[in-house]
């Protein structure tokens, strides 16, 4: 993408938004490692990692979209002998 030098490129402002951004992947990647040893910690402490992370994507639903979650799922499971 071009600036308004007519091709010019800040290459200070290149370099300092590319940095920015490999330090933010670098955060991310220290942040999913860490996420890794919790669900590790929950596995040894007797928790099944797998419904914590339901756990999760449900806490973060809105309520009413929970409900309706929580009742088509069960529509379901009885349609479907569960």
């Amino acid at each position: 993408m071009k600036n308004a030098n007519h091709g010019a490129i800040d290459n200070a402002q290149l370099i300092s938004i590319i940095e920015r951004i490999e330090k933010l992947n670098e955060e991310t990647a220290a942040i999913a490692a860490d996420i890794k040893e919790v669900y590790s910690e929950a596995k040894s402490a007797g928790f099944d990692p797998k419904y914590i992370r339901q756990m999760i994507r449900l806490r973060k639903m809105d309520p009413d979209e929970l409900v309706e979650t929580d009742e088509l799922t069960q529509m379901y499971r009885n349609a479907l002998g569960l």
